[in-house]
């Protein structure tokens, strides 16, 4: 789903143009490919710009030196664009220059399968990527959530205290094994070209922790949202070896991802009043993590 243009594709606009005169890059013909979590343009010469939210330069620093680590390893991923010197930072946001990606169409959960097992077996990088936390990105999501009457908010604030006391407990876990992550693996973050090669897409998650975190990302779309055939996610387990959800600390990874779904999609909804169904979508979410909605798979509806 598409939104209208908004202010948001305003800024992002104006952002970009700063960007690329710094970088000396033009931006005749410079079109949107998505604005959300970050903006991506569509740039001539084969590149694209990404634009972070404020206060991310240090994020996307990380982000170049984690795709160049990836490269380096085999891993087929998105492609920092060479010979420029960035990120560059406007106004507080950051700018990074990637080469185009050949044609391709969205991935599906066994690439996802097969580049996990591939990220998960490498050595840490000699760059710094900090520990797994999962809360400072809700917390961040349920306070720019705007729209969310007080009531909800708070019973969202006091969930979100409940899920981190289990997941510290759970991280308590002895047999709990640590590694790189992608961090957001879903099928959303892998692009499959046309000769077949998958790749990672969105490297600004990196990060260190267990590696059901990556997993459990896949497995609710079947247990959660049913957003994906139980054949899919057999198949998935298949090429990786594991089955998260037969894990005991599966439910609380779950849990975590679903409150992480429900912040993202109730700030869409406050950035665009003007598309009452998001916040529907929002509220939704809302009821089924309180159990008002029924058992698992509720099947939520994609926000953009």
């Amino acid at each position: 789903m598409t939104l209208a243009p908004t202010d948001s594709v305003t800024l992002s606009r104006h952002t970009l143009l700063a960007a690329c005169l710094e970088l000396g890059l033009a931006t005749a013909d410079a079109e949107p490919i998505r604005i959300a979590e970050n903006a991506i343009w569509r740039l001539p010469g084969q590149l694209v710009a990404r634009i972070s939210r404020p206060g991310r330069t240090r994020v996307a620093q990380r982000e170049i030196a984690v795709a160049n680590w990836l490269g380096s390893h085999g891993i087929p991923a998105v492609r920092p664009a060479p010979g420029l010197d960035q990120p560059v930072t406007i106004n507080g946001r950051a700018v990074t220059i990637w080469e185009e990606l050949p044609p391709h169409r969205d991935g599906t959960v066994s690439e996802m399968a097969h580049l996990l097992k591939a990220l998960h077996s490498l050595p840490e990088p000699d760059f710094e990527l900090e520990p797994l936390e999962p809360f400072g990105k809700i917390r961040t999501r349920l306070n720019q959530a705007k729209a969310l009457d007080s009531p909800t908010s708070s019973w969202l604030h006091a969930y979100t205290d409940r899920l981190e006391e289990a997941w510290l407990q759970l991280l308590q876990t002895p047999a709990l094994s640590t590694c790189v992550l992608h961090g957001d693996a879903w099928v959303g973050n892998v692009a499959s070209a046309e000769d077949g090669t998958a790749y990672l897409l969105d490297l600004d998650s990196f990060t260190t922790g267990p590696r059901e975190w990556d997993l459990t990302s896949t497995a609710v779309k079947l247990t959660s949202t049913g957003s994906i055939t139980l054949d899919d996610y057999e198949g998935f387990c298949a090429i990786y070896g594991v089955d998260v959800t037969a894990w005991d600390g599966y439910e609380v990874l779950r849990d975590i991802r679903e409150l992480r779904m429900t912040a993202y999609s109730a700030r869409i909804a406050t950035e665009h009043p003007d598309h009452p169904h998001v916040l529907r979508e929002a509220l939704h979410r809302v009821e089924c993590l309180k159990g008002l909605q029924g058992q698992r798979p509720w099947h939520w509806t994609a926000v953009p």
